[in-house]
């Protein structure tokens, strides 16, 4: 009787199959505030880019992004496409990972393209049981290396704290003597309290984040029109060395959103 129902119900699901309307299904690209790219709570996934394919009709995903400031040595990314089933009453439970892809930069700064290839994994791309799933696709993405502390150059200077006139310090330069009668050029603070060199740091222009972009699309494709995809991913770059190198891992935290 079990198998009756569930064929009863895969019969039904053909008959609610989507149309395909052209060679490939296009679905709108929804973007996510991410989380700050640094090493929280463990380094978990973190979802940039989410795409809604509900009802997709092939098996088969390409998404494109982009990267920023990835530099080798320093601060390195890696990436995976997650699939997610989202229930009417709120909850989200992981379906499918691709494999980890790892991101290194170049020497210098830039600006990475990155095609990704997948086997999703979803079942049927639809939900045959009622009408209130929808499925996602999410563009996850963490620290592989980094982040890296900005630093900057130390020079030893007379300095006061950004804004300090608003409390009434403002600085009046000028020449005082010291105790054996030579003169000094000197600031010293309104009330005649002398001021003393220090350390100060000018922070460098250089990040120390990365940056990734949403997906720019997320289609739905035939296998004849992209015969790589595969259930662990497949990956063309360009702007940054890169690789796969762990297995999809559906057990790896990620941050809910």
């Amino acid at each position: 009787m079990q198998e009756l129902a569930g064929l009863k119900r895969r019969l039904t699901a053909l008959e609610r199959k989507p149309d395909t309307i052209t060679k490939f299904d296009r679905y709108p690209v929804i973007e996510g505030e991410a989380v700050p790219r640094g090493p929280i709570s463990g380094n978990p996934w973190n979802t940039c880019g989410l795409a809604n394919v509900t009802g997709m009709v092939f098996d088969r995903i390409e998404c494109k992004f982009n990267t920023d400031w990835l530099i080798k040595g320093r601060r390195e990314a890696e990436v995976r496409l997650a699939a997610f089933r989202h229930s009417g009453k709120g909850e989200r439970k992981i379906v499918s990972v691709s494999g980890t892809l790892e991101l290194n930069g170049l020497a210098n700064r830039a600006v990475a393209t990155v095609l990704m290839r997948w086997i999703h994994g979803i079942p049927y791309g639809w939900d045959y049981e009622d009408d209130t799933t929808v499925y996602t696709i999410e563009l996850q993405h963490r620290y592989k290396r980094g982040p890296e502390h900005p630093k900057g150059q130390t020079i030893y200077a007379i300095a006061a704290q950004e804004g300090s006139a608003t409390n009434g310090n403002i600085l009046n330069w000028g020449y005082r003597q010291d105790d054996g009668g030579k003169w000094w050029w000197i600031p010293a603070y309104r009330n005649g309290s002398p001021w003393a060199p220090d350390f100060v740091t000018v922070p460098n222009r250089d990040p120390g984040t990365y940056s990734i972009s949403a997906m720019h699309y997320c289609v739905g494709l035939p296998q004849e029109r992209i015969p790589e995809a595969s259930t662990n991913g497949w990956a063309w770059i360009q702007g940054s060395d890169g690789k796969w190198t762990r297995d999809p891992n559906l057990s790896e935290p990620f941050f809910s959103i």
